[in-house]
């Protein structure tokens, strides 16, 4: 009886309850990524896509403007196509769930006592394995090329990047939630918001020679400060105020995001 009794209380600590969510984003993370295993030529593809990218753009940017980038144009850019690699994954995160409506596979999820923030942050966590397999492709072949890689500047971007995925992750759950009975609706609210993202980062091209106007909305986009952090850490430059800036905004797209969906979740399931 005593045993039980410390168990119990045991289990209520804040400490249980942080095991319990890392055990269950874990199972959720597992669950997701089965299927993308199974299928290892779309995530062989997925990985060579952001240097058919590198290959085509580059060199044009490079002929166009390369001597105006600070750092170089692999420098500048190699970053700035991660950012991009994670913006279309994990905004992408809420079609698998317009599936599993069909299927029925969510109703079971929601009945099993995984917590409702594993759900999210397990999705989102999912698309960030591929990444990690992208960045170290890109890395490693666009290093003899000139890219200067600082390896602790590297992983505390692509921590950033997972931090930032988990929030935009969250919102594209919440968004398949919200337009589940008109599926296609997704589509057409994610690229409605997701290309005017990229344009007002700066992510392809400098906005400094861009109209005021455009300059002005970057300063409203979190995505322009996540760019710009990225392009500071790859560069070895982890003190920048950039970096400073790119973490607050990845903050608080996260609890944003995490917030919106747990409660269109829960809302979902009354």
């Amino acid at each position: 009886m005593t045993t039980l009794t410390v168990s119990s209380v045991h289990l209520g600590t804040p400490e249980a309850g942080r095991r319990s969510l890392l055990r269950d984003t874990g199972i959720v993370m597992t669950r997701e990524l089965k299927p993308v295993l199974r299928d290892p030529f779309s995530l062989l593809f997925g990985m060579i896509q952001p240097l058919i990218f590198l290959g085509l753009f580059g060199p044009l940017l490079a002929g166009s403007m390369g001597g105006s980038l600070d750092g170089g144009v692999w420098q500048w850019f190699v970053p700035a196509i991660l950012v991009m690699t994670t913006l279309f994954g994990t905004s992408a995160t809420g079609a698998n769930l317009l599936f599993e409506f069909q299927t029925g596979a969510h109703e079971r999820m929601m009945v099993t006592p995984l917590s409702r923030s594993s759900l999210l942050v397990g999705r989102a966590l999912k698309e960030m394995v591929p990444l990690l397999g992208q960045a170290v492709i890109v890395i490693a072949v666009m290093v003899p090329f000139g890219f200067d890689l600082h390896l602790d500047g590297a992983l505390l971007g692509l921590a950033l990047l997972a931090v930032f995925g988990i929030g935009l992750g969250s919102f594209s759950y919440a968004l398949a939630i919200a337009v589940r009975k008109q599926d296609w609706m997704f589509w057409v609210v994610q690229q409605t918001f997701l290309f005017p993202l990229m344009i007002l980062s700066g992510m392809l091209l400098p906005l400094e020679t861009g109209p005021e106007w455009m300059r002005v909305a970057s300063k409203f986009n979190p995505l322009s400060y996540l760019v710009d952090a990225e392009r500071a850490l790859f560069s070895g430059d982890v003190a920048s105020m950039a970096v400073l800036w790119g973490w607050l905004a990845a903050l608080i797209t996260v609890a944003l995001g995490l917030t919106v969906g747990i409660r269109t979740m829960l809302r979902s399931a009354t």
